[in-house]
């Protein structure tokens, strides 16, 4: 199903906006998102790996002959750093690793070089936005104190270590790495990781802590960097279980029906809110169980089930069994968005993610339950003539669509689908780690020195 699901949004996307970034199903046209900048073509880019796991053969050879002849970074845009790095950069690697095709190597090492500028900060933490042809960076003008934000610069490690391995350039992995350096040496309030950083002054903005927007992808990069160094960067390791320790200490709760949450620290206060992004944090917790210190492998399955129970309540709760963009545990209410603008659902994938994970690591066949139900919902809901649509009020009984078939739909939320109803065998955990968009990237184990061959 997943695989008709990906024909209908691919196929609408080629027939009304082609070489541009997304597609908008119900005018049927493109749609230009300002995060890629002049950047085109983040659709392909990032279903490139999607139609080649489904062997949709004939659309991936369309594809890799747009990136050839169409995929240009020589533009003179600002871009966000983080959301070019998952998408773009993940995605050309991602799709060579796959396919052994030299042409996305050489434009995945091309795009990474024109990202080095943005490293150029006193503290080498680098900027969100940078404008690719002058290579001046900025960050967003919302950010508290003119501050980095602690999921964007800490999810560059995964692609950036890639791109050395493949270009044999140290500096991609020099940057990274030198992030978490600083990050090391700052004191950590109650050992949490606020979502705020100065990239001049090397000090936290305001103490907010979310493992939701602003901070999710961190965490999931410091255990998916262990793993993917074939468990060798203990760094990345001993990060990870320390941050989530504190996590389990200072965020993470039980309502009184008995769901279990992850709230958001303001400067020591909780807010009892959940993000939809945080739902991805089920898998993570799961993905690390079996690292975990010796007595809590149990302790961390656990952890992910309740998480996943949690996220799936979200979804059952609304009208047309797709979660919101938050959900909320105070005022009697649980699993609930109260307020309008929490209300909308944009195709995301961080739910059938979490349940992916789960399914793999529990063969409990609720997941795949509750992944259908997912399928069930998208197809009477999201589904339109013209392609798939987020939706504005998921408590609604009449599907009002925004209009937008996000690019992480191909790459992540079908991707997820179609993984969590195939075999175990079909990108095995211990070969590859997936990056925050979904894609696959080889674990590069110690011992071969032709690393890309290994494991397809």
């Amino acid at each position: 199903v997943s695989l008709q699901m990906m024909k209908h949004a691919w196929d609408n996307y080629k027939r009304y906006a082609w070489g541009l970034n997304e597609l908008k199903p119900i005018s049927k046209q493109g749609h230009s998102s300002n995060l890629f900048g002049n950047i085109q073509g983040a659709t392909i880019v990032d279903a490139l790996d999607t139609l080649y796991i489904m062997e949709m053969k004939e659309e991936f050879k369309e594809a890799k002959e747009w990136v050839e002849k169409n995929l240009d970074f020589n533009v003179n845009a600002e871009i966000s750093v983080f959301e070019v790095n998952i998408r773009f950069v993940g995605g050309l690697l991602s799709a060579y690793y796959l396919s052994g095709e030299e042409v996305f190597r050489k434009k995945a090492v091309e795009l990474g070089e024109k990202l080095l500028p943005a490293f150029n900060t006193p503290t080498g933490i680098p900027w969100a936005l940078l404008n690719i042809k002058s290579g001046i960076g900025r960050n967003w003008p919302w950010a508290s104190g003119g501050s980095s934000i602690l999921a964007e610069f800490g999810t560059l490690h995964l692609e950036f270590v890639h791109l050395s391995h493949l270009s044999g350039n140290p500096v991609f992995a020099e940057k990274v790495m030198n992030i978490r350096k600083v990050l090391n040496r700052l004191d950590k309030p109650e050992g949490l990781y606020p979502n705020y950083l100065n990239p001049s002054s090397g000090q936290w903005g305001q103490h907010h802590v979310s493992i939701g927007g602003l901070g999710d992808s961190f965490y999931e990069y410091l255990l998916k960097a262990w793993l993917m160094s074939d468990k060798t960067d203990e760094d990345g390791k001993k990060m990870y279980y320390d941050a989530v320790q504190a996590i389990e200490t200072h965020l993470i709760r039980k309502s009184s029906g008995g769901l279990t949450y992850i709230a958001e620290w303001k400067g020591g206060l909780l807010e009892h809110k959940m993000g939809h992004l945080t739902c991805f944090a089920g898998g993570m917790f799961a993905l690390g169980a079996d690292g975990a210190p010796s007595d809590k492998t149990g302790h961390h399955i656990e952890l992910g089930a309740e998480i996943a129970r949690t996220c799936h309540e979200s979804y059952d709760r609304t009208r047309m069994k797709l979660g919101p963009e938050a959900f909320r545990f105070d005022g009697g209410v649980e699993a609930i968005a109260t307020r309008q603008n929490e209300k909308y659902y944009i195709l995301r994938p961080e739910v059938i993610e979490t349940y992916m994970y789960m399914w793999r690591l529990t063969h409990d066949p609720k997941y795949r339950e509750w992944g259908w139900e997912a399928v069930e919902a998208l197809e009477k809901h999201c589904r339109v003539d013209g392609g798939y649509s987020g939706i504005r009020d998921v408590y609604n009984n009449h599907e009002r669509h925004d209009d937008v078939q996000q690019s992480f739909f191909l790459s992540e939320t079908l991707k997820y689908l179609y993984l969590l109803f195939s075999e175990d065998d079909l990108l095995p955990f211990e070969h590859w780690v997936f990056n925050t968009e979904a894609h696959p990237l080889p674990v590069l184990h110690k011992d071969d020195g032709n690393k890309e061959e290994n494991q397809k």
